[in-house]
């Protein structure tokens, strides 16, 4: 097992990564537990898959659950879910001092902990993810978010856990797309600020899709590793060093907006795709070489997942794609900020994009290949 500690302001938490760990959780999560019954929150598949195991580690210690069950996938990060949760809480009787459960991917973590924000001002939730993407990227540094009908995570807060239980056993049921989705969290964190790391991801990629043991262990510890270090020096994403993680975001979440954040395009399938347009661009504009470029789609092509946003067949342009833009809760002052690559290994925030060069290269990869 591998204990990786967020170091914040003042206060900081662990995330541990290990396999089996899910069936410890009534003793490695003890801390946090105050009361002979704690609130949890888990989509159906989550709960189906996880929920029976749950419940046996913590009522080993004498602890039972009351369970929460949302609906699977984005629809449940909304308005409506978000305040049948809250309500559902304070049925039980939660108070500040509680800690949450949430079991799930990033949609139920999103979901749990923007309810921990904001329920009497903010409550403990500790995150249980059951997912790759979750396990690397959404479960450690505290942002929490649901959607509105204006765009993806435009509403949520800063708020972090107590604790996170990355149990790698529990990638076990996860289908291969859901596997390659979450590996495209991992090889970003190679591609924007570890050359080495990303090597290795080339090398190593079909082991950790394949769920090979000592790669996955590896791969989610380095990965935890990466955004501890960026997380610790700047949570709130005011310096522009957490803003590097958004690499390949504004892209991709433009293409899951024109494609209706359904399951045609699921997130860490978008931050691929961007990701390739990322570096794409950045060899337009002469950052990086065009070979560099290539090494990223080959990366990503090798790991299964698409490198060309035209495989897609979506019907619009690149000015509708850019359009989309627009509504990133990134804008500032008017001017949308674009994660762009000076090398492998190397992101940097650019300020100062021209949308409507956007527009015209997103039209060309339309076309293209």
């Amino acid at each position: 097992m591998a204990v990786i500690r967020v170091e914040l302001a003042g206060r900081g938490y662990d995330v541990q990564v290990g396999n089996g760990l899910l069936d410890d959780a009534g003793s490695l999560a003890k801390g946090f537990i105050r009361k002979d019954r704690v609130a949890a929150v888990a989509d159906r598949n989550s709960h189906a898959a996880h929920g029976e195991r749950l419940e046996t580690a913590l009522g080993a210690t004498g602890v039972g659950v009351d369970w929460f069950i949302a609906e699977a996938g984005e629809g449940a990060k909304s308005w409506a879910v978000l305040e049948k949760l809250i309500d559902w809480l304070l049925e039980r009787g939660i108070e500040r001092g509680d800690h949450i459960f949430a079991l799930g991917g990033g949609v139920v973590g999103d979901l749990t902990g923007f309810a921990a924000a904001v329920l009497k001002r903010g409550c403990g939730f500790v995150q249980i993810p059951t997912t790759l993407l979750a396990q690397v990227d959404s479960s450690v540094g505290g942002k929490t978010a649901i959607n509105t009908s204006a765009g993806k995570n435009l509403v949520g807060a800063f708020h972090q856990p107590a604790l996170v239980l990355a149990d790698t056993a529990t990638l076990d049921t996860l289908p291969p797309r859901e596997m390659g989705a979450g590996y495209a969290e991992v090889i970003k964190y190679g591609i924007l600020g570890d050359a080495d790391f990303f090597e290795w991801c080339e090398a190593n990629g079909a082991k950790v899709t394949a769920r090979d043991p000592e790669a996955l262990q590896y791969a989610v510890t380095q990965s935890v590793k990466a955004k501890a270090r960026i997380v610790a020096e700047d949570e709130r994403e005011t310096t522009g060093k957490r803003a590097l993680l958004n690499l390949g975001h504004t892209f991709g979440h433009a293409l899951e907006a024109e494609t209706g954040f359904s399951d045609i395009l699921l997130h860490g399938e978008a931050v691929a795709l961007g990701m390739v347009l990322a570096a794409r661009y950045s060899a337009r504009q002469d950052y990086i070489s065009l070979d560099d470029a290539a090494r990223v789609t080959a990366a990503i092509d090798k790991a299964g997942l698409r490198s060309e946003i035209a495989s897609l067949g979506m019907d619009c342009s690149g000015a509708d794609l850019a359009a989309h833009m627009l509504h990133d809760k990134k804008m500032d002052a008017g001017t949308l900020p674009f994660i762009l690559l000076s090398g492998i290994g190397a992101a940097f925030v650019d300020k100062q994009v021209d949308m409507a060069d956007i527009a015209a290269f997103l039209s060309e990869q339309l076309q293209a290949h």
